[in-house]
């Protein structure tokens, strides 16, 4: 009788298992760290890309009056007028503890009146635009995220585009705008209440009188200041509308893929605002 000849290294397979191709073998540990690299940097142009896109053909419809009045006028309601109550107290919480802070700081060496330079410098180049920006992250960014990326997974974006719509035109180009025309009117907000609450805090706390506290804000102040603190303000007005839409138009997967993105976009934002926090000081500055 013929006998069967196995090979080595098989005979404690099933006969499926034989003819199954061999598990696929992982490369060495450079080459799966560089493709970590690879798919990471891929992502990172892909979505620089699309961001990019997005603000040239917001650019092209401005220009060329084909955004709806309307509903730019709805989104500035929404992100501006909406947002002064939260902004409001952000901005009078950051002036109170700036004035609270320095007036602990100072010691008997260093004149009073150097606080209200203080509050004011602080509020006007730094608290006042980034807080403002990162309340409207939670507020206005994730909500146009969300809006989007439900319109994408239910279809409704398609069918924008079916009755000949462009959802660029209709729905991202209002926001982009209405973020750079709202931001730095709530940043503005933002710096006057906060250096007022600064200045009464100064009052409570440190026994500096008004007139002390507002000579020491003139001492050191510099008119380009508010134009920098409304500079930067009108670039976060520009990011978080953009990066919100963008992410919200990729989105993928349904419910899950809402939150997801959603929570991503949040990310991508606050990082954003950071990032251009820290690039602002080098190039308007110095």
């Amino acid at each position: 009788m013929q006998t069967t000849r196995e090979e080595p290294g098989t005979s404690g397979l099933t006969d499926a298992e034989k003819y199954l191709p061999p598990p696929p073998r992982r490369g060495p540990w450079p080459q799966r760290r560089l493709a970590i690299l690879g798919r990471g940097a891929e992502r990172f142009f892909e979505h620089a890309g699309g961001m990019a896109t997005l603000l040239w053909r917001t650019v092209v419809y401005l220009f060329t009056g084909r955004i709806a009045l309307r509903e730019l006028i709805n989104q500035i309601y929404w992100m501006g007028v909406g947002s002064i109550p939260i902004v409001l107290v952000t901005g009078t919480l950051a002036g109170i503890v700036t004035s609270q802070q320095g007036g602990y700081q100072f010691t008997s060496g260093v004149p009073l009146y150097i606080l209200g330079s203080v509050v004011t410098s602080s509020i006007v180049l730094e608290l006042g635009p980034v807080m403002t920006a990162v309340v409207l992250i939670g507020r206005v960014g994730a909500r146009i995220t969300a809006e989007i990326g439900t319109m994408k997974v239910s279809e409704q974006i398609d069918a924008l585009e079916s009755l000949g719509r462009d959802p660029v035109r209709t729905l991202v180009a209002p926001r982009i705008i209405a973020g750079i025309i709202a931001v730095p009117l709530l940043a503005g907000m933002a710096d006057a209440v906060g250096v007022f609450s600064g200045m009464l805090a100064a009052q409570a706390t440190a026994g500096l009188g008004y007139r002390s506290f507002l000579y020491g804000a003139q001492l050191f102040w510099h008119n380009w200041d508010m134009f920098y603190s409304l500079s930067k303000a009108t670039a976060f007005g520009l990011v978080i509308p953009l990066v919100a839409s963008h992410m919200g138009l990729a989105t993928r997967g349904g419910a899950e893929g809402v939150g997801r993105y959603t929570t991503s976009a949040v990310v991508t934002m606050t990082l954003a605002v950071l990032i251009l926090d820290a690039l602002f000081p080098p190039l308007l500055l110095n």
